[in-house]
C-alpha cells in the first residue's frame, strides 16, 4: 500500500468516531436547541473546526466537508442542509479532457470562513475558498463563492448582492406593524 493511499485510509477512519458521536447528538436538537449546541461545539473543535467563538446555531442536517478547513465565528445561525464544500472534484474532468489526468481522481481543495453574525438559510451551498465577513445573510439556496463583504444581504444561484443589512433593516422596520415577529429567549 503506498503512502498516499495509507494516508487516505487513516483519515477515512479517524473520521468514524467523529461522525459516530455527531450522529449521537442530532437527536438533541429535537427537544433543546441550547444544549444540542452545548454537546455540538466540543466534537467541532475535537474535528478540526476553528471557532472564533460560539455559533448561535448550526442545524443538525449542515454537511461539513473537511472539518479542518473550515472557520466559524461568533454567532453564525447556519440552517437546515447547508453544505459547506472545500473541495472541488471537477478538476479531473478538467484534466482528463485537456489530456493531463495521470491516474487517480484530483481535487482543488480550499478552506472556507465565516465571519461573526452571518446567517446562512436553507439550503446554501458554500463552495471551496469561500470567504464571509462579518454582518452578513446568505439567502436560502444560495451558491456561494469568493469573498462576500460585510453588512451583505446574498441570494441566488449564483449568489449575488441584493444589498445590505442596513438597506433591510430600514425596509423591515417601516413593515413592523404587519410583520408577525417573533422573539425567542436568550438563555
Amino acid at each position: 500500500m503506498s503512502v498516499r493511499t495509507h494516508s487516505r485510509w487513516r483519515r477515512i477512519l479517524s473520521r468514524i468516531p467523529l461522525r459516530a458521536a455527531l450522529a449521537c447528538v442530532k437527536p438533541i436538537a429535537l427537544v433543546d436547541h441550547r444544549l444540542y449546541m452545548r454537546a455540538l461545539l466540543p466534537l467541532l473543535r475535537r474535528a478540526g473546526v476553528k471557532l472564533d467563538g460560539a455559533p448561535r446555531y448550526i442545524s443538525p442536517s449542515a454537511f461539513f466537508d473537511d472539518f479542518d478547513r473550515i472557520e466559524l465565528g461568533d454567532r453564525v445561525i447556519m440552517s437546515s442542509h447547508v453544505s459547506l464544500l472545500t473541495h472541488d472534484y471537477a478538476w479531473t474532468t478538467v484534466l482528463s479532457a485537456v489530456g493531463k489526468l495521470e491516474g487517480g481522481d484530483e481535487a482543488i481543495v480550499r478552506g472556507i470562513r465565516i465571519g461573526r453574525n452571518v446567517f446562512i438559510g436553507r439550503g446554501a451551498l458554500l463552495m471551496p475558498g469561500t470567504v464571509i465577513e462579518d454582518d452578513v445573510i446568505i439567502g436560502a439556496g444560495a451558491v456561494v463563492r469568493g469573498r462576500i463583504e460585510s453588512g451583505s444581504v446574498m441570494i441566488g444561484n449564483p449568489a449575488r448582492r441584493s444589498g445590505s443589512v442596513h438597506e433591510l433593516y430600514e425596509k423591515q422596520c417601516g413593515r413592523l406593524d404587519t410583520l408577525d415577529v417573533r422573539k425567542d429567549r436568550v438563555a
